[in-house]
């Protein structure tokens, strides 16, 4: 049984494991199985972009025809070489083609099979990690230790250093995506180019201008009860290829910030938004205002609630977690809305 905890998978990535042939990499965050995988990939063959060493099959063609995942798995690369499979798992059951695969009594082919998230008794992912011959990697979104370790990644790779207080304020405006954080740092690095050690306003002109901020006019709206200023915002968000993820994940840290915010106010502690915002931010000040004022602690907490419920709806569905999300940041604003007339 061969289920990779998740702290080990980037050690696994970097040396796979010869006797695991078969690799399963799942997970909601499809930014860090798309890297994982073509890391995968960039390991087991000399070029991927020959087809004659990977060959590449979508999950219908396996549901239709499970024989066919065997079949390229024992074939001789035709000029010698290595070969690797690659499989996009799909919504199809491919189960039975996975099934065949681990059979085998040997494949000297490396198999990676890219799948979104699954349950923990989705037929797939419980064959896989149940196989001596196979690996299951999960992929979920980053923590800070993880968001720490990518942000090191990145500025060794581009021969720069990191002001302690530059480190600090990167750090939570990387999201869970590992896709959308190594966006936001290679454009860092760009920026920064030339320059010995990357600085705090270097990190408040790029990461924040680029990562947050168009996260930060979806929840302001949402909170703010400004639905079609949401949906043009959402569409934006569609159009650039935001994840459904990073939506959520700016949304449950607005709305618990809103919640300990409003807590204080009505608790009647000393506070102001003014010293509660980091500068970065300040430009929000009247939308956290007004979100303030339309909201109670009572239903703010309500409302984390129904977010916590539709990221782990989005997470069972997958291939609908953008309208999972929209919807979910709609009824947020529609409720704002009605408390403010």
């Amino acid at each position: 049984m061969v289920a990779i905890r998740p702290s080990e998978v980037d050690a696994f990535v970097a040396r796979p494991d010869p006797a695991q042939p078969v690799v399963l990499v799942f997970g909601p965050d499809a930014g860090l199985v798309s890297e994982r995988v073509n890391a995968l990939i960039k390991r087991a063959v000399d070029d991927p972009n020959d087809p004659f060493a990977l060959a590449r099959l979508e999950g219908e063609e396996l549901s239709a025809a499970p024989s066919r995942l065997v079949e390229e798995a024992q074939t001789i690369p035709l000029f010698g070489g290595r070969r690797a499979v690659w499989v996009k798992a799909g919504s199809r059951n491919i189960t039975p083609a996975v099934e065949a695969l681990l059979a085998l009594p040997n494949c000297e082919c490396r198999v990676v099979i890219e799948a979104g998230d699954l349950r923990r008794n989705a037929p797939l992912r419980t064959l896989v990690e149940r196989a001596r011959n196979a690996a299951a990697l999960p992929c979920y979104a980053d923590d800070e230790r993880a968001r720490a370790w990518l942000i090191d990644d990145a500025m060794r790779g581009a021969g720069l250093t990191l002001a302690a207080d530059a480190r600090a304020m990167l750090v939570p405006l990387l999201g869970g995506d590992r896709a959308a954080s190594r966006n936001e740092l290679h454009k860092l690095a760009l920026y920064a180019r030339g320059e010995q050690q990357v600085s705090v306003e270097d990190v408040a002109a790029i990461v924040s201008d680029a990562s947050s901020l168009a996260l930060d006019d979806i929840v302001d709206a949402a909170f703010t009860g400004r639905p079609a200023e949401l949906e043009r915002e959402l569409a934006k968000a569609r159009t650039a290829g935001t994840p459904a993820g990073s939506i959520f994940f700016a949304a449950q840290r607005q709305v618990a910030q809103l919640h300990r915010w409003r807590s204080a106010i009505e608790t009647g502690e000393n506070f102001s938004v003014d010293t509660a915002l980091p500068p970065a931010q300040f430009r929000r000040r009247k939308s956290v205002e007004a979100a303030l004022n339309l909201w109670t602690a009572r239903r703010l907490l309500a409302a984390m609630a129904e977010l916590a419920e539709a990221v782990l709806e989005s997470r069972r569905n997958s291939a609908l977690a953008a309208t999972i999300a929209e919807r979910a940041l709609v009824a947020i604003a529609v409720k704002a809305r009605r408390s403010g007339e």
